[in-house]
């Protein structure tokens, strides 16, 4: 949801960073590469240190460089085949790692129950169908925009849980990634359904390299 509706309050504060990287001779492609790589990075050492409010703090902020690139190539006059490519990679890479160290961080310094670990779990498979849903349905010409959990929302509720029990708040992990699971899980729902009742959705696909044509 966030993604369609918070871009343009988030563009007074993306614009003029997106255009001092531009005059620093940045490209769209390295931005996305600098802030995935650092964005892993801080989440790779400081959870697994305990610095969890500083984790989500920082993690949050070269996160948010997914804007940033964005931004710049349409301030470019438009992004590329590759680059898009190249973002929902790094996007698929930043949110894997995250939710992987988090669960790593429930099983070994927590001391989670079998039922918040399997959540986690659900969560890290989950977030990563969602977007597939998505990118094989437009593959397939089938239009699917929006949903009630997708990046900003998951990005959001983990890193503010994370943080929150960073400082001390009780329970605050637990509840985030509670809400993760089943928003998760309803939203590859929703987006399946979104495909299906497309009006493209009965179109005939062309069959994969080397099958068989169907005989008549």
């Amino acid at each position: 949801m966030l993604s369609v509706r918070g871009r343009r309050p988030a563009a007074v504060v993306v614009e003029p960073v997106a255009k001092a990287c531009l005059r620093l001779g940045l490209t769209p492609n390295i931005v996305t590469v600098i802030g995935t790589v650092i964005a892993c990075g801080i989440i790779l050492i400081l959870v697994p240190l305990g610095e969890l409010f500083w984790a989500a703090v920082l993690s949050a902020l070269f996160t948010a460089f997914d804007l940033v690139d964005g931004t710049m190539a349409r301030l470019r006059g438009g992004g590329t085949s590759f680059g898009a490519t190249l973002d929902a990679t790094c996007d698929r890479i930043t949110d894997g790692v995250l939710f992987s160290v988090i669960t790593w961080w429930l099983i070994y310094r927590y001391d989670a129950n079998v039922w918040l670990v399997g959540a986690a779990f659900s969560v890290l498979v989950s977030s990563q169908v969602i977007s597939y849903v998505k990118a094989r349905a437009e593959a397939s010409g089938i239009s699917v925009v929006g949903g009630l959990v997708e990046r900003a929302e998951r990005l959001i509720l983990g890193l503010l849980g994370l943080g929150l029990t960073g400082l001390g708040v009780p329970f605050a992990i637990d509840t985030a990634i509670w809400i993760l699971a089943v928003g998760s899980v309803l939203t590859v729902i929703q987006r399946l359904v979104m495909a299906a009742r497309n009006e493209r959705a009965n179109d005939p696909i062309a069959p994969p390299p080397g099958a068989e044509p169907a005989r008549p």
